[in-house]
């Protein structure tokens, strides 16, 4: 074969590729065109209009009964349905709107996926802190292939705000404090929800939220106002959502909150200005539960009718759950102040993904009972969730090498109203999990150790008091401190001690913000008295959020973060406890001292006045506690020790053309096999706006034997070197630059460099 034809060969391969991926994107938008074309205006506002198929899960109670909504759907008054969580539900459904409708448009089947549908994986914070793309982009995977076997095409996921407030109830929904992490995380979720092909029935479209700002809500409290910059928008809020577009996320899910005046579910500037017109994005954008409606509350509309108007075209294109839409719309298409062009866009939009998903190839691709009764809660998947557990937790605090515990101990007191709790580690948002269905940690230490083995048993004191659910207020045990004495008593005789504390899991998650992130007092108290009598102590905490613990870290031994880690809790924690499994999880979010710190955040502003000036008192700073986190970002120990060297940069100056590599020498120098999260931070000294002191701006998973070395490299170059500038558009600003790389955001290994124009 010629050089000539072998390069033709190659170039009509490309062609041909490329050609099919196009076909395939004009034959659907034919398609949608040549619907639209046939629907009258009450079938296009049919298309916005999501109803919930139950009312106990996700919202609060919809004043429309299931009879009515069905009459509805056979009638093509519906676009889609939450909460709709079987086959032969869904099958009912979509039975209904092709017998009964004109068009026979099938409907969408969405439900909250945030970390697991029957088999629970680790909460996102702590899958996050596992830093390692490819099992989180898996576990989304595994979720989305058993919630499409029960009839769902749509998550509501992954959820991207960023937050910096541990008070916050959702922090445990996302990736945590920083922006980088966070969109790498978020792709990896859209990726694996998505999968590379929509019409494939394992996978499902993605909705990123909530869009945006609504982890920056003021005081913590869920649903509350957001004032922020432009600078902050762009330069933290919006990167997870934008990476999550580029990688082609399906759809987007507006915010509760206010943004500077303005409800983001009629927010223009961000949903047609940013998302739609700026990013070039063609999928579609639904409200969150009721957040419509909720106009009227925010003093942004004084009606359902105003409502409506201000949302769609503000380019909110369905509305789920606050029926403003369906009552309203088609007066206000009648009475133009509704452009039809703005209704038809949203319709193409919502069109356009059900025709990618295959729905109108095959409406049932979904409902398939076989898949149902096989592929959801495997064997094989819990594995998964197990795996995945490993790789969250943390080892916050080792002093003494007391971890691992040797699986020669005689005699182990397991203490803590978390220690034997089967549901905690289901998390928040638990999808279809049964109740109690976790691994204890009680059950995974007894699974691990040899049946000679003295393990005693002490809940020490209660947590969460009455009714456990997601929809209702959990009562704490705030000051019944009985049942200490008989964990003491247990502590006393053990050779070592487990203490298992921190938060249920209805203490975090939506609606759950709180004052405190810090223990309940009875938790104290039991730490206390236990530490006191048995030095040999480690702590395992489960929260769904940072806590702040400077107690706890003063006097305990080794403190474990454990999170809520899901269906296969006990078994992970315990591989981990006796060394089974060598952690190497990282802080995706800074740990406080104490609550007055927050927000707290490792991406920090320098400011005037960063550092103590001859002994006064004016700089920035508390009077009553350092400024430093109990725990940094990118914190987290392992059972071998590791050591950075022979850091060096290719290059001190190069150009916006040019680009260079960081380097450095990481060395195993313990006796066991451990895996190191090395991360690249760099500091750009001088800006059209200030900086921050330091921001992630890579990462690299490394596993070593002891005594090996590898040389680990990151590339920079001037898109790394981007920011939000005061010319309200990205680029990188010529000028001088820190590198630093180490591990943890604390690392002081640093070297120079400057970006030059040319």
């Amino acid at each position: 074969m010629t050089y000539y034809k072998l390069l033709f060969l190659i170039f009509f391969s490309f062609l041909t590729g490329f050609s099919q991926k196009s076909q395939q994107a004009i034959l659907i938008e034919q398609r949608v065109d040549s619907l639209l074309s046939q629907m009258t205006v009450s079938e296009k506002v049919g298309q916005l209009v999501l109803y919930s198929g139950s009312w106990d899960v996700t919202g609060p109670p919809s004043d429309l009964g299931n009879q009515k909504k069905l009459d509805n759907i056979k009638k093509g008054k519906v676009g889609a349905m939450l909460n709709v969580t079987s086959v032969a539900g869904a099958k009912k459904l979509q039975k209904a709107v092709l017998d009964h409708s004109r068009l026979k448009i099938p409907l969408l089947f969405g439900y909250d996926l945030i970390h697991g549908f029957k088999t629970i994986f680790p909460i996102p914070l702590a899958e996050t802190a596992s830093w390692d793309l490819e099992a989180i982009q898996n576990s989304a995977g595994i979720t989305a292939r058993e919630a499409t076997a029960s009839g769902i095409n749509w998550a509501f996921g992954p959820m991207v705000d960023i937050s910096r407030d541990a008070r916050w109830g959702r922090v445990m929904e996302g990736a945590g404090e920083d922006p980088f992490l966070g969109s790498k995380v978020a792709v990896a979720r859209v990726q694996g929800f998505q999968g590379k092909d929509l019409s494939d029935p394992h996978t499902l479209a993605a909705c990123v939220k909530h869009f945006a700002a609504y982890g920056f809500a003021e005081a913590g409290r869920d649903y509350n106002t957001v004032s922020i910059g432009a600078y902050e928008l762009f330069n933290t809020v919006l990167p997870p959502f934008k990476a999550a577009v580029d990688a082609g996320v399906a759809s987007v899910m507006s915010a509760f909150n206010e943004l500077d005046g303005i409800p983001t579910s009629a927010h223009k500037e961000l949903l047609t200005g940013i998302l739609k017109e700026k990013w070039n994005w063609d999928g579609f954008i639904v409200s969150d539960w009721g957040s419509i409606v909720e106009l009227i509350l925010h003093g942004y509309a004084k009606d359902q009718k105003e409502a409506a108007y201000r949302a769609i075209n503000a380019g909110n294109d369905m509305d789920m759950e606050g029926r403003v839409y369906e009552k309203h719309l088609e007066t206000l298409i009648t009475e133009n102040k509704v452009a039809i062009q703005l209704l038809d866009d949203a319709v193409k939009r919502i069109l356009r993904v059900k025709f990618k998903l295959g729905l109108f190839d095959d409406p049932y691709r979904y409902l398939n009972e076989k898949r149902e009764q096989s592929e959801i809660y495997t064997q094989e998947n819990l594995e998964a969730a197990e795996d995945m557990a490993l790789k969250s937790i943390v080892l916050l605090q080792n002093k003494n090498n007391i971890l691992p515990i040797s699986k020669k101990v005689t005699s182990i007191a397991v203490i803590g109203p978390l220690a034997a709790d089967k549901d905690t580690p289901l998390g928040n948002w638990r999808g279809k999990a049964e109740k109690e269905s976790a691994i204890s940690l009680l059950e995974g230490i007894q699974e691990i150790l040899p049946k000679s083995t003295k393990i005693s048993y002490a809940k020490g004191v209660h947590l969460g008091l009455g009714e456990r659910s997601f929809t209702n207020e959990l009562t704490l045990n705030r000051t019944d401190d009985n049942g200490i004495e008989e964990a003491v008593a247990l502590a006393k005789n053990a050779e070592i001690v487990v203490l298992v504390i921190g938060e249920e899991a209805f203490q975090s998650g939506e609606g759950r913000s709180q004052v405190s992130i810090e223990l309940t007092n009875p938790q104290k108290k039991l730490f206390e008295a236990v530490q006191k009598v048995n030095k040999n102590l480690v702590v395992v905490l489960m929260n769904g959020r940072p806590l702040a613990i400077p107690d706890v870290a003063e006097k305990a031994p080794a403190i474990l973060e454990a999170w809520h880690l899901g269906s296969r809790s006990g078994n992970a924690i315990a591989r981990i406890l006796f060394g089974a499994y060598n952690p190497s999880g990282k802080l995706p979010v800074s740990f406080p001292r104490h609550i007055g710190q927050v927000p707290l955040y490792y991406n920090t502003k320098s400011t005037g006045r960063p550092a103590n000036a001859q002994g006064m008192v004016f700089w920035s700073h508390y009077t009553d506690e350092r400024n430093a986190p109990l725990f940094p970002f990118g914190h987290g120990l392992c059972y071998t020790s590791f050591t950075y060297s022979n850091f060096k940069i290719s290059k001190e100056t190069f150009s916006k053309k040019e680009k260079i590599t960081a380097s450095v020498k990481l060395t195993n120098t313990g006796k066991v096999a451990g895996k190191e999260v090395v991360q690249l931070y760099i500091q750009d000294l001088f800006g059209s706006l200030t900086r921050p002191i330091k921001e992630l701006k890579g990462f690299e998973l490394v596993t070593l034997n002891p005594g090996e070395s590898k040389i680990v490299s990151f590339i920079i170059d001037e898109k790394l070197l981007q920011f939000y500038t005061a010319n309200k558009k990205w680029e990188a600003e010529p000028g001088d630059f820190k590198v630093y790389i180490g591990g943890s955001s604390y690392t002081d290994l640093v070297q120079k460099f400057r970006l030059t124009d040319l």
